[in-house]
C-alpha cells in the first residue's frame, strides 16, 4: 500500500496534530510543515500558558483551542498533546503525526534549548513565560518532565497509534528521526507538493 506522507480530507486541506514528548522537536516539525503546506502554526504552548505561566482553566482552554481550529478550518498545523482537549483536536485533524525519538537524542537538544531561553537569547514557549535557573533545574522544569514522561508518552501514544494507525485505516504515524523515517517522510513530503 502506497501512502502519501499526508492524508489530507481528499480536497487539498490539511488539519496536521504534531504531537510527542515535550523537547522532542514537534515546534520545529509543525513549523516546517506550516511553511510547507502555507498553513497557519498553532502552538498549544502559546494557547495554553499566559504570562508569568498563567493557564486558563479546562473549559477556557478548550474554548481558546476551538476557535482557532474552528478560524482555520481550511487547513493548520498544531503542535503539542493538548491532553485538556485531545479529541477536539484528533477528531478534526486528517493527520496526526507522532514525533518518537530516543531520550538520548532530543534530552541534550532540550538542555541546549533551556540554556538558551535561559540566557534569553530565543524566546520562551508563550509570551511572558521565562524560564529561570532555579525552575530548570528542579524537579517542577521542562528537563527533569522530559525525562520522567519519555516512557510514558511512549506508552500513551503508541496505544493511539495501534488503534488509528494509517496501516489500519486511521490518520496517525510515528516518525523517528534517529533511523531516518523524518527525513525520508520530508523528502516523500516535497515530492508529494512538487506534483499538486
Amino acid at each position: 500500500m502506497n501512502v502519501p506522507p499526508l492524508l489530507g480530507d481528499g480536497q487539498g486541506n490539511y488539519r496536521i496534530q504534531v504531537v510527542g514528548n515535550s523537547g522532542v522537536g514537534k515546534s520545529t516539525l509543525s513549523a516546517y510543515i506550516a511553511t510547507k503546506l502555507n498553513v497557519p502554526h498553532i502552538s498549544l504552548d502559546a494557547l495554553f500558558f499566559g504570562p508569568g505561566w498563567a493557564t486558563p482553566s479546562p473549559d477556557e482552554f478548550r474554548e481558546r483551542v476551538s476557535a482557532v481550529l474552528t478560524e482555520n478550518s481550511k487547513g493548520w498545523v498544531i503542535d503539542g498533546n493538548g491532553i485538556q482537549c485531545a479529541t477536539l483536536i484528533s477528531d478534526r485533524a486528517t493527520d496526526i503525526i507522532w514525533l518518537d525519538l530516543p531520550l538520548w537524542v532530543y534530552l541534550p537538544r532540550l538542555c541546549w534549548r533551556t540554556l538558551l531561553r535561559l540566557l534569553n537569547m530565543i524566546p520562551g514557549c508563550a509570551e511572558g513565560c521565562l524560564e529561570t535557573w532555579r525552575d530548570a533545574l528542579s524537579t517542577n522544569g521542562i528537563i527533569w518532565f522530559c525525562i520522567t514522561h519519555h516512557g510514558y508518552r511512549r506508552r500513551q501514544f503508541g496505544e493511539k497509534l495501534a488503534r488509528t494507525s494509517i496501516a489500519k485505516g486511521g490518520n496517525m504515524r510515528r516518525l523517528n528521526e534517529w533511523d531516518g523515517e523524518l527525513t525520508v517522510w520530508k523528502a516523500e513530503l516535497e515530492d508529494m507538493l512538487r506534483t499538486r
